[in-house]
């Protein structure tokens, strides 16, 4: 018999870690190599994690709603022989860091209480924190300590081990005051997406300082244009052609036109992605996935609406694959769908720059030197000023202006 490791696996090109959103075996149950042993939540999408052997489960590593790198143990199982395969996607890592992890394993091993089992991703941090694991008070299954145990006793301030002194001001000081709940308050427990989603938003503010610029758009013969067919496209069709998609046309030709926007910032230098891949927030409950549209720029009109509806109906029933959420580019927003008229979109990081389509309002507006009703459309865009400027920015929100103020039955083809 032998004892094989199961790790995270990679489950996306930019993706580097997964949260356990549950387990699908125990200990004791016996697997075949390619069944689904446990669901994995990333910032993209949840998946189901296959077992890399054949054999009997042995111990489960990881807990639920924990959160652990690519490559990390989640689980052992027992096969009956030791065959060639490698756990998936498991990195290989320089003798010399292996060795450097044993060490700390070990060395936190002593200090923490006998009954302690602890996943590698709690051992790493609080080895890179020094923290003594045994002062912390886990919150998993049977007081075990999670990745999340550690991270919380690091946002709360400075960690004392046994080999320091406490500091009693610092101590006092350190941890702020917990927000509880006041009478008649609801407590809502934070799900696996919702987490996902707010450490997302986070890194891309963090990281990316962002700039903003809006233009309105005069959007009158779009309207009447779309207005004018889409009952007849929706009968011979069997799906909805939406404004959403004459904009998305728009922006691909103008991201053809300015491929900077089109680009990510990558430390030393900037990559300018030669395909253009249309990511669009759909919004499924109280939940927002961010499937693309891939090789926007190659698409008619038609295509364009079909995959947008494709892609809802897919987000509505939960079946969005990680393919679906895969490598976009640029970010488009229909925030209008919302009655938004005005809004700065958080842009979906790594990408450079989010677009956010508002609603299409009739005002009055002045035209050849008199007041006309018209449809108008604010267009918001935030931008990485790493990448770009403000020159860039309003050229291209020119682009994708002059592009709408000329649709109409007679000049725009759907198919």
């Amino acid at each position: 018999m032998a004892v094989e490791k199961i790790t995270m696996p990679k489950l996306g090109e930019s993706v580097t870690e997964g949260t356990i959103s549950s387990w699908l075996v125990k200990p004791g149950d016996t697997v075949e190599k390619y069944d689904a042993i446990a669901e994995v939540l990333t910032d993209k999408v949840t998946a189901e994690i296959p077992s890399s052997f054949s054999g009997t489960i042995k111990e489960i590593l990881a807990e639920e709603d924990e959160t652990l790198e690519v490559g990390e143990v989640i689980c052992t199982i027992e096969t009956a022989e030791s065959g060639g395969s490698e756990p998936a996607d498991e990195e290989k890592q320089p003798e010399t860091k292996n060795d450097e992890k044993k060490e700390t394993k070990q060395v936190k091993l002593a200090e923490a209480p006998a009954s302690g089992r602890f996943s590698p991703a709690v051992l790493r941090i609080a080895g890179e924190n020094n923290i003594d694991l045994s002062t912390v008070e886990g919150t998993g299954k049977g007081g075990r300590i999670t990745r999340k145990d550690l991270l919380q006793v690091i946002e709360n301030g400075p960690v004392t081990t046994k080999s320091e002194p406490k500091n009693v001001t610092q101590e006092k000081t350190a941890t702020p005051a917990p927000i509880r709940s006041a009478a008649g308050d609801k407590e809502i427990p934070i799900n696996g997406v919702r987490k996902a989603i707010a450490k997302h938003m986070s890194v891309s503010k963090q990281e990316i300082p962002h700039a903003w610029m809006m233009v309105e758009v005069d959007a009158t013969g779009l309207v009447r244009y779309r207005n004018a067919v889409k009952d007849t496209f929706k009968k011979e069709e069997g799906y909805s052609l939406t404004y959403f998609a004459f904009f998305i046309k728009a922006v691909a030709q103008a991201l053809k036109e300015f491929p900077q926007l089109n680009s990510t910032w990558a430390g030393d230098k900037i990559i300018e992605h030669a395909n253009i891949n249309i990511s669009i927030a759909i919004a499924a409950g109280d939940l927002l996935y961010v499937p693309v549209i891939k090789n926007a720029d190659e698409k008619s009109i038609k295509g364009i609406a079909r995959e947008i509806s494709e892609l809802a109906e897919k987000a509505r029933s939960g079946k969005l694959s990680q393919a679906d959420m895969e490598g976009g580019t640029f970010t488009v927003n229909s925030t209008g769908s919302f009655g938004s008229v005005q809004s700065m979109g958080i842009i979906n990081h790594p990408q450079a720059a989010i677009l956010q389509v508002e609603s299409i309002v009739k005002r009055p507006v002045i035209v050849d030197d008199m007041i006309a009703v018209r449809d108008m459309v604010n267009l918001c865009l935030s931008i990485d000023h790493r990448i770009l400027d403000g020159l860039l920015a309003g050229k291209f929100l020119q682009a994708i202006k002059s592009a709408v103020e000329k649709i109409s039955k007679d000049n725009t083809a759907l198919y």
